[in-house]
């Protein structure tokens, strides 16, 4: 007899901690067997290789958070105003297509529209990058070639009528850079070495560093000088990750070719799925419009928060008007903050007593994240009732309550799909686990339109009934369903 055993799936209590803002959830790592694995401890204990992959991720990710912090407003407040929005090349052909779904929409409305596509989709490509890579060009090429597209992208949102065409380079450039990044990462290590986690929270740790930085830097050239200053910057960022991954190409392992990987792993027995993993397979599908309800909250950060954040909020400090976008830095820090926190409580709760399963804390993360806009109902109460500004410390407590119960959803979600995926699914479920990204930005985009409709106390109560009702779903999973998810003990198959 021999036992096919499940490889190890990080749970909670050791998975690295995730960016929190749209388009920062990170991918699983990889099998490392297509490459030669490094055991070189020159860069903290790590292979130097994951030094200059950090590095690169790290600008990488400083370029789309600091165009994603500034799109919206820049959409909302100059592209898409009647003067301007003629000079878009094909925006007609677009808003068209937007307008047969849902209806004619103001500038704000089809901004928050084009916003939640553009951050939806971002969700999508890498899937097709992946594909890419395995099937035709190989990691490095593939890797470059989205550099290169998200550079081109962010200079080309320097001109007002190629903006579509940015966007265009900017979806597969991130789909090309993604997903096969962190790949190589994985491929750093053999399997079963136990630095890969601790890798991929240095890797992750660069990531949280430009979700802090990009609102920042970004958002006050974008706000205070020019609006193609701050995407400039997010461009000029994005230039020094390409020339940071081509230096440090060296570093990394050689790339096996197709054919030598398909000589030396000869295709394994096929091995059909139990009833048990079919209907683990159509709960887990079952479950994504579920988790994209307990997301809205969250994603709307980038969206209609920092919208309604600039007509209601007051951010004049010491005479100084703060930048709306360092709203998203602050929800960067306190997210980091946040999610080791959640980390350290579980480790701490299990020395105590039972850890909780992934449903039960994905119930709990989404009731906790649905008090969040609940306080913006709050918030919104006192607008109208003394038709003053609120406070900055508004924007603390949606964040804090927000990233709390986030931490306990998106990581939480990653180690359930992971876990309970059936056989040689596993890299299929991860990416349809992301879908719910995809949907959920979209709908996000949809939601904010209703800024221009609703009274505030409407809107935020329907967001925090959303992602309340999520909760209370994701309940009613664990105690009618919960067995089916429950872990299943290694098969063995005869030899």
């Amino acid at each position: 007899m021999r036992r096919l055993r499940r490889p190890p799936v990080s749970t909670p209590a050791n998975s690295a901690p995730l960016p929190l803002n749209a388009g920062a959830a990170p991918d699983l790592a990889p099998s490392a067997g297509s490459s030669a694995p490094r055991s070189d401890r020159a860069f903290f204990g790590h292979p130097v290789g994951l030094g200059w992959l950090a590095f690169c991720e790290l600008w990488e990710r400083f370029s789309y958070y600091g165009m994603q912090a500034l799109l919206v407003l820049y959409l909302s407040n100059y592209l898409f105003l009647p003067e301007n929005i003629g000079h878009v090349a094909g925006i007609e052909t677009l808003r068209a297509w937007i307008e047969g779904v849902t209806g004619p929409r103001s500038p704000q409305q089809l901004a928050s529209v084009v916003f939640g596509l553009y951050a939806g989709f971002v969700y999508l490509t890498p899937l097709f990058g992946g594909l890419l890579a395995d099937r035709l060009l190989g990691r490095t090429k593939t890797v470059t070639l989205g550099a290169g597209l998200m550079a081109l992208g962010h200079f080309l949102m320097a001109f007002e009528a190629s903006f579509l065409a940015a966007l265009a380079c900017l979806l597969i450039g991130v789909g090309c850079f993604k997903g096969n990044i962190a790949a190589q990462v994985g491929a750093l290590y053999v399997p079963g070495d136990q630095r890969r986690a601790s890798a991929f929270q240095i890797f992750m740790l660069a990531v949280q560093v430009a979700v802090i930085l990009a609102p920042i830097v970004c958002g006050t050239l974008g706000e205070k000088v020019a609006w193609h200053w701050g995407f400039g910057a997010a461009g000029v960022g994005m230039v020094i990750g390409l020339v940071v991954y081509l230096a440090g190409r060296r570093h990394l392992p050689p790339e096996t070719s197709r054919a030598h990987a398909a000589q030396n792993n000869p295709a394994e027995p096929r091995l059909r799925m139990t009833g048990n993993e079919k209907a683990r397979l159509v709960l887990l599908i079952a479950l994504i419009p579920v988790l994209m309800l307990s997301i809205v909250g969250n994603q709307q950060f980038n969206n209609a928060y920092p919208l309604w954040s600039q007509k209601h909020m007051d951010l004049v400090m010491f005479g100084w008007q703060v930048p709306v976008t360092w709203l998203q830095a602050v929800d960067a820090f306190l997210s980091t903050a946040t999610m080791i926190a959640s980390l350290a409580f579980w480790r701490w709760w299990a020395t105590r007593r039972r850890e909780p399963d992934e449903i039960t804390k994905m119930a709990l993360g989404a009731l906790l994240a649905a008090t969040a806009p609940a306080l913006l109902v709050i918030a919104a109460g006192q607008i109208e009732a003394t038709g003053e500004k609120i406070s900055f410390a508004w924007t603390i407590g949606y964040a804090l309550l927000n990233d709390l119960g986030f931490a306990n959803i998106l990581p939480v979600g990653l180690a359930l799909y992971s876990r309970a995926a059936p056989r040689r699914l596993e890299g299929l479920m991860i990416g349809i686990y992301y879908l719910h990204l995809f949907i959920g930005n979209t709908f996000v985009g949809w939601l904010a339109g209703l800024l221009d409709v609703l009274p505030g106390t409407q809107f935020w109560a329907l967001h925090a009934a959303l992602v309340a009702a999520a909760g209370v779903i994701l309940v009613l999973v664990k105690l009618l369903l919960g067995k089916v998810l429950e872990p299943q003990p290694p098969l063995q198959v005869n030899a």
